[in-house]
């Protein structure tokens, strides 16, 4: 069933197409979301950060399963590069506010961890999420022509 799920093209398509969205929220969140942490963002973009952690986790979940050997997922380089992506959303927007729920419940401080400097950094990690780009543009190498074409065309 997951290998089903996998290897289906509209399952690909949609996540594509789900990268592609990601990315454009990644812009606007950069642009328009002032907040240091998770917790202290607007709705929507908590909202959208938790969306798109479900989404991602899960088609990490269905390429996982559908593997006949699990450790033959370490021989493929694109899930060990969506693997550390994942790993890395998972681990700023769900544990990282856990952690700054229990620390924010512990000393009755509403904004959780004082300095948040270590927390600016986490945020400009977000933005190596862009890096998933990296997969649409393998699949729709058309994209690639047109991004190198507008780069020629800026140079002129």
């Amino acid at each position: 069933l997951w290998r089903e799920i996998a290897l289906h093209p509209l399952f690909e398509k949609i996540t594509l197409g789900v990268i592609a969205v990601n990315a454009i929220w990644i812009g606007v969140d950069t642009d328009h979301n002032s907040a240091d942490t998770l917790l202290q963002a607007l709705p929507v973009f908590q909202f959208a950060e938790h969306c798109f952690c479900i989404f991602f986790s899960f088609e990490w979940f269905a390429r996982f399963m559908s593997l006949r050997r699990k450790r033959d997922g370490c021989k493929d380089f694109w899930f060990v590069f969506d693997s550390s992506l994942v790993l890395m959303m998972v681990l700023e927007t769900w544990l990282l506010t856990f952690i700054m729920l229990m620390s924010s419940s512990s000393t009755g401080d509403a904004g959780g961890m004082g300095n948040a400097s270590i927390l600016r950094m986490a945020r400009l990690a977000r933005l190596s999420r862009m890096a998933r780009m990296a997969r649409l543009l393998r699949a729709m190498p058309e994209l690639m022509i047109m991004i190198k074409g507008i780069a020629a065309a800026t140079r002129s």
